[in-house]
């Protein structure tokens, strides 16, 4: 047992050595077995005529491989035909989602208008504004109101009035 043991770990020696030097000596004992000579090889030529063979037709070996081809190209074009309606889908909800998102994107974009819109057209504002820039209220006199000068169903026609020459 002890002896086992030793061989077993070649005292201590790890195992790329052990199996260097394992096939150093099946290489000396091939060199010892060839004697220094080769091994002869002798070409052996053999001549097989098969002009004379006829292969025989196998009609249900050909009807098999032909339903077999036809049930491949019908289960691939299934298969396809799926695929590519599945991936139509997906990309059509992802379409979709996009005109959502851009749908309710003009929404709060028309909402934050509507109220700049209402902001800016509040009276209050325009009468500061128009102050703040030397306007006052107009007088009663200076109101003139396009439908009082002419009756309500009477045509207007347009006057050209020459100027006043200062000579």
């Amino acid at each position: 047992m002890a002896a086992c043991a030793i061989t077993h770990f070649e005292g201590g020696r790890g195992l790329n050595a052990r199996i260097e030097e394992h096939n150093a000596r099946l290489m000396l004992q091939q060199a010892l077995r060839r004697r220094g000579m080769p091994t002869p090889e002798v070409p052996l030529v053999k001549h097989f005529d098969n002009s004379r063979l006829v292969k025989t037709p196998d009609l249900a070996r050909a009807r098999q491989m032909r339903v077999f081809s036809a049930a491949v190209t019908i289960l691939l074009s299934l298969t396809l035909c799926f695929g590519f309606q599945h991936f139509s889908s997906i990309e059509s909800g992802y379409r979709i989602e996009a005109e959502k998102q851009l749908r309710d994107q003009l929404r709060e974009e028309n909402r934050q208008l509507r109220l700049s819109e209402a902001q800016l057209t509040q009276p209050e504002r325009i009468d500061r504004m128009a102050r703040a820039m030397g306007l006052a209220e107009p007088q009663p006199g200076q109101i003139v109101h396009s439908s009082a000068g002419s009756g309500a169903g009477t045509p207007v026609i347009a006057r050209v009035t020459p100027p006043k020459n200062s000579f």
